[in-house]
């Protein structure tokens, strides 16, 4: 029993529109929420003009770890056309996420939310899940899971939403 509904996981990933994201929040105005931005105090809706996204992690999830790299690439793509990733860690312990962001380099604004008040408010539930945000605060999509933030696919999605103005 257990193995077909791992059998069943691993189908569900593997299906291209999955990965994709999940259409059925699209349209969707993004929660705002209120964060600390290099000792700033500000708000998601402040990112309104920007395509954000939105990422939630944390430094002990596999999946985050694995994409960490390609989130830093696809950050250096999308910055200068605006856009940005908005990281939310969940990290209990603050030593972690600081070694996390040294570690693998992390050139993109992060927020620790410890309280995990802002991935509950989203239904967050599994890490890393990813909400693209357009221009006007809504959500375009939803993705679970690690992703390849840089690969071809992914490029054409980010062009075309970077090009709405």
């Amino acid at each position: 029993m257990a193995l077909a509904i791992l059998a069943g996981l691993l189908a569900l990933f593997a299906i291209p529109n999955y990965r994709l994201g999940e259409p059925s929040l699209a349209g969707k105005p993004a929660r705002d929420f209120a964060l600390t931005l290099d000792g700033k105090a500000m708000h998601l809706s402040d990112l309104r003009g920007k395509v954000v996204v939105l990422n939630f992690w944390a430094s002990w999830c596999p999946p985050c770890v694995e994409e960490a790299p390609a989130m830093n690439g696809l950050q250096q793509k999308i910055a200068g056309r605006g856009g940005t990733i908005l990281g939310i860690s969940v990290d209990d312990d603050n030593t972690a996420y600081e070694d996390f962001l040294k570690q693998y380099s992390i050139d993109f604004p992060t927020y620790r939310d410890a309280t995990k008040k802002i991935g509950e408010n989203y239904g967050t539930r599994m890490y890393p899940e990813t909400y693209i945000v357009d221009r006007e605060g809504r959500i375009d999509r939803k993705l679970i899971g690690g992703q390849d933030w840089t690969g071809a696919e992914m490029m054409a999605y980010f062009d075309t939403l970077l090009a709405k103005k």
